[in-house]
């Protein structure tokens, strides 16, 4: 018997539903690395499995929404766990996506597990620092409470294949929104390996949901979907990013607006996203009873 063997090959599906099924169209596209080498074949999501996605992530929101913030934070920690015993995984794969040395893949891939901690910190201390009581004149109490606004659809950095993708999906579901994106069409594969950390870990199937393929011709699809209720524009392609903007407002959604250059996703995060990701209801109530 030859000691040579054949390598298995992975196979890189879509995320739906806390499912991997591949496109309902068959098709698949080549990724490549820095230098051009072939990688592996990525699924390419149409517009039929963008629907499935939308429809998952309503279908998981009521649940989701209503789970107690300190038992979102759990979850999300959890995730930051999972990552952490995948870490050399990830490093080997953000050093092929992004051609980046070892040191800099490591801290690209340390700073996104931290990142998740950190908005897992978060979701027990929104209501705090983002609603509070408001003096009225009357006999009244008068509260604002910040809620989740509903489904939201990301279309993830294109350059950024990790930390960047981690940084615009974690806030979404730390506020307690569901959420489906759309991987960066040139570096998809560590969201996909992703996908396998959500899969694994706690977080309810549906809650995030995970496309790869052409963001051009998923993008007009998503921002029209009257089930989407906020779109972020991160990764759009600038050739579409007014289109889409005109497209979301048809069905009155929330518009994330696209960075005019990529960021610099190892600088220290702020509360915007999760701010511009959320609703304030008011709510009033006679005192003494």
């Amino acid at each position: 018997m030859s000691d040579e063997r054949l390598a298995v090959a992975k196979t890189y599906k879509l995320y739906i539903g806390g499912k991997f099924p591949r496109s309902e169209s068959g098709r698949s596209y080549p990724v490549v690395d820095h230098r051009g080498a072939f990688l592996a074949n990525a699924s390419q999501a149409s517009r039929k499995d963008a629907r499935e996605a939308v429809a998952a992530a309503r279908k998981a929101f009521p649940g989701w929404s209503a789970a107690t913030a300190y038992n979102r934070g759990q979850v999300l920690y959890r995730v930051a766990e999972m990552l952490e015993g995948r870490r050399d995984q990830f490093i080997h794969e953000v050093m092929d996506a992004e051609g980046v040395a070892q040191r800099r893949a490591q801290l690209l891939v340390d700073t996104a597990i931290d990142r998740w901690v950190w908005y897992a910190g978060w979701t027990d201390k929104l209501a705090t620092v983002l609603g509070g009581a408001n003096p009225v004149a009357g006999p009244y109490f008068n509260f604002s409470v910040p809620e989740p606004t509903g489904v939201v659809a990301v279309l993830a950095p294109q350059v950024s294949s990790l930390l960047g993708l981690v940084s615009v999906i974690a806030p979404v579901i730390a506020g307690g929104n569901t959420c489906v994106v759309v991987a960066g069409q040139n570096r998809p594969l560590p969201s996909v390996t992703l996908s396998e950390v959500l899969a694994t870990s706690d977080l309810p199937g549906g809650v995030l949901n995970v496309l790869t393929g052409r963001t051009a011709e998923l993008a007009p699809w998503l921002a029209a979907h009257a089930e989407v209720n906020a779109l972020d524009l991160c990764g759009a392609p600038e050739s579409l990013r007014r289109d889409l903007e005109v497209t979301a407002a048809g069905t009155v959604k929330r518009v994330l607006r696209a960075p005019v250059a990529e960021p610099e996703w190892t600088i220290t995060p702020d509360i915007r996203r999760l701010r511009a990701l959320l609703e304030l209801k008011t709510v009033w109530h006679p005192v003494g009873t």
